[in-house]
């Protein structure tokens, strides 16, 4: 330890008596390494959940023949919106938009103009911040997944070319919007009190609608509800689910923006949640069709890992469980009863899983969020009107999504054409559209 000398007395200036004392400087907080570390960690844990995590769940549910389309799509997209996140989707997402703020941010930080290594991000707690390039880059990784999501929905039939101009408008005028709106200060949702922990309604609803309307503006694949179309590699798919149950922790718990209990809290509920949806799936598929399926018990993994999102620093653990329980009954519902009652080919299933799983998720979420039912309570908690407000949520999600995604996919179709033709369908878009095949035999 430095001490400083005192300055002779010769040397101090004389000071009036009816001088006031010179007010303390309040120092900036500066970020916590325990935090900074944990939201680094979180983000790679993220990129992790798309490339290889949905990659390979995708990828093992498809025809051989289109395998490794899916990978390429998955990896081009995450590409993509990275760029185009730094670009002008951070600041539009998070920017102060002014007169336009309930809905999206401004363009002050294009080209993330601004922001050096000591900028910081706000987190949950007064006086504290984090790097403002890991809060950057952890968003970046949400919207990257939300877009690639998609995919699903539109897997063995869609034009590579269509699906990245899909995704670059789709960005800019559904994500964008909704995320502010939920996340950002002065944004509708977020001033209303919607509460969305990791993205219920900003990931798992907004991707689920758009790959819905995709799947009905695509039409079905050919020869589907007459042909067998079964996965070609479950063992891939199991590990796809696995690296998202394992990635998912970067995103449920990295979006506490802080290692604390928080944190600990979003990351016991990314367990037990996901594991109360595994068993749920498989027991009541085990009922209803006399066999547990490894698919089944995957899927509901998923469906519990979506329900828990919006609530996992929000709600205990038993609210947790019984969320993640529900969740994997319903789901395994939308993607069988709903999906047959509707007659719409979702390839894999992403409304069934995100578009399900994440309005129950973000209303249910207004239920156990309450402090009898174990939850952390909010302000002046109703869970009347927090459960409209959710619902409240749920719809302008929906609705947003919906109209952009249906004026994307027609603009797209009457320009350059959404969907390959029948000759390369029937090919396989491995080799179709990349010119290459994922097994050589």
């Amino acid at each position: 330890m430095v001490v400083e000398q005192a300055a002779p007395a010769e040397a101090v200036a004389p000071v009036e008596a009816t001088t006031a004392a010179a007010p303390a400087e309040v120092e900036a907080p500066v970020p916590d390494k325990g935090d900074t570390a944990w939201m680094m960690v979180s983000t790679v844990l993220v990129i992790l959940m798309i490339v290889p995590g949905v990659a390979l769940f995708y990828g093992g549910l498809v025809r051989a023949k289109n395998m490794l389309s899916v990978l390429t799509q998955v990896m081009a997209i995450f590409c993509l919106i990275a760029i185009l996140w730094a670009v002008y989707g951070y600041s539009l997402a998070f920017g102060d938009g002014g007169g336009m703020n309930w809905a999206i941010g401004d363009l002050s930080k294009l080209f993330l103009a601004g922001i050096t290594g000591d900028s910081t991000a706000a987190t949950f707690s007064d006086g504290v911040v984090i790097p403002e390039f890991s809060f950057v880059a952890f968003q970046l990784t949400f919207a990257a997944i939300t877009v690639a999501l998609i995919v699903g929905g539109l897997a063995e039939r869609v034009k590579f070319s269509a699906l990245l101009v899909f995704s670059v408008l789709w960005f800019t005028f559904s994500y964008l919007p909704i995320a502010h709106m939920v996340w950002a200060t002065g944004g509708y949702l977020f001033e209303a009190g919607d509460l969305d922990f990791a993205g219920g309604t900003v990931v798992h609803i907004n991707a689920g609608i758009a790959a819905l309307v995709g799947a009905i503006v695509l039409g079905k694949r050919i020869g589907y509800g007459r042909d067998a179309m079964p996965p070609h590699s479950l063992p891939m798919t199991m590990i796809g689910a696995s690296l998202l149950w394992v990635g998912w922790f970067g995103f449920n718990a990295g979006s506490n923006l802080e290692a604390t209990g928080g944190a600990a809290l979003a990351f016991i509920n990314t367990i037990l949640a996901t594991a109360a949806a595994g068993l749920a799936w498989m027991f009541a598929e085990w009922m209803l069709r006399g066999k547990p399926s490894m698919l089944g018990v995957a899927s509901g993994v998923v469906a519990g890992l979506v329900a828990i999102t919006p609530a996992a620093g929000l709600v205990g653990p038993m609210g947790g469980i019984v969320l993640g329980a529900v969740a994997g009954v319903v789901c395994l519902w939308g993607v069988t009863g709903l999906k047959k009652m509707l007659g719409y080919d979702d390839s894999l299933d992403v409304f069934g899983i995100h578009g399900i799983g994440g309005i129950l998720g973000a209303i249910g979420t207004g239920i156990f969020v309450s402090p009898a039912l174990g939850g952390v309570g909010v302000d002046d908690y109703s869970m009347g009107s927090q459960v409209v407000t959710q619902a409240t949520g749920v719809l302008i999600t929906i609705v947003w999504s919906g109209v952009v995604s249906l004026a994307a996919f027609k603009l797209i179709d009457m320009t350059m054409g959404l969907r390959v033709s029948e000759e390369q369908e029937r090919e396989g878009l491995d080799t179709a559209s990349h010119g290459e095949r994922a097994y050589n035999m």
